[in-house]
């Protein structure tokens, strides 16, 4: 009666937990111990397993003396070469070198837009001619029939406020330094949008500051020769050896960047040329190589996505590869065919051969000794 009380008793406390159900929702187990998402309406849910899995960070190097940004503005340059640079991973770095005259240097195309902007400067002045649409002001929105009036206006109001607000930055200490910076801020950066299209620059065509806007660390070296790709090359092989970089991007047509990449095709890391010279030393050298036309055109922004899926594909590949060693295998057939001599003569001599194979027994093993004799 003791027995048939209790399982009367648990079917009835089973019966009332199907009726109540779970008192929580269940949360399943993937592989690997981690937790699947609970609920696909949560920002949680979108992760993944590739999601976690860090992106390779990389690393452009600009040889500023041997590949300037001639036919295209700095700015536009540097823009589209990070962007078909992003397609590889995250850009962690993006260094340029150059010496002072390259700095200084100004292109034709530019002495000739100057030259013409001078023309009509001199035309409009004299009233010759007059603009259909006035010159806006982009720092404060005043408008003016004539760019010579806009300069002006720029250099006598806009250009004393900058500097003010420079050296009061400058004379600063602590946390008043910190708070004038967050102060001036907004009004610095509008400023510098609005400058290059007003005031000439008074070194060069602005390379340096066009590079900086557009987030490229750019240092200037000396007038020695070769010294920019000293600089560059010390610049890549440290980077190498702290492992911040995975892939390398090097904008160059001097072949004596060909060791660098040796070294880091040796450390396992990517790369990337940009470079003109299609027979060079640096493309049949670099894991993918691309034209300056192409980084133009945004060709290589496509191309590289392609590029990135054959080397995962790669990678794969060489996992699953099985690969053949002779000495390993002879070692491991030797090893096994000296413990197959062990376990002979073991058996034959040892303790369980003598028992069950003994020199007395001329019988064959087939026939059964009867027990009566």
């Amino acid at each position: 009666m003791l027995r048939l009380f209790r399982l009367h008793r648990t079917l009835t406390a089973i019966q009332s937990f199907k009726k109540i159900g779970p008192l929580g929702p269940s949360y399943p187990l993937c592989e690997c111990g981690h937790f699947a998402s609970v609920s696909n309406s949560k920002p949680y849910s979108s992760l993944s397993p590739s999601s976690s899995i860090s992106q390779k960070n990389v690393g452009i190097f600009w040889d500023l003396d041997n590949k300037p940004p001639k036919s295209f503005p700095p700015y536009d340059a540097a823009i589209r070469l990070k962007k078909a640079a992003q397609q590889f991973g995250f850009v962690k770095s993006m260094i340029a070198y150059a010496n002072r005259h390259s700095f200084s240097y100004i292109p034709p195309s530019v002495k000739a837009a100057r030259k013409e902007r001078k023309t009509l400067n001199d035309l409009e002045t004299v009233g010759f001619i007059k603009p259909e649409e006035p010159y806006i002001c982009r720092v404060c929105g005043r408008r003016f029939y004539s760019n010579e009036r806009l300069v002006n206006h720029f250099k006598q109001i806009h250009e004393l406020e900058q500097t003010k607000r420079l050296n009061q930055i400058e004379s600063a200490r602590g946390n008043r330094r910190v708070k004038l910076v967050a102060k001036y801020s907004m009004k610095m950066d509008k400023y510098k949008y609005a400058v290059k299209d007003v005031l000439t620059p008074k070194v060069g065509y602005g390379l340096a500051d066009e590079l900086k806007r557009a987030g490229f660390w750019v240092r200037a070296v000396s007038d020695k020769p070769q010294a920019a790709d000293v600089a560059l090359r010390n610049h890549m092989v440290d980077m190498m050896d702290k492992r911040t970089v995975d892939c390398l991007v090097l904008v160059s047509d001097d072949s004596d960047f060909v060791e660098v990449l040796k070294e880091a095709r040796l450390r396992c890391l990517k790369t990337v040329v940009v470079c003109d010279n299609n027979e060079g030393a640096l493309k049949r050298t670099a894991d993918v190589a691309f034209s300056w036309k192409e980084i133009m055109l945004e060709k290589a922004k496509k191309e590289a996505i392609s590029v990135v899926g054959k080397w995962k594909d790669r990678n794969v590949l060489q996992r699953l590869e099985w690969t053949y060693d002779p000495e390993t295998e002879k070692k491991n057939y030797y090893s096994e065919i000296e413990n197959e001599d062990l376990d002979i003569e073991f058996d034959s001599s040892g303790e369980y051969g003598g028992s069950l194979l003994g020199k007395e027994n001329d019988g064959k093993w087939w026939e059964i000794e009867s027990r009566t004799k």
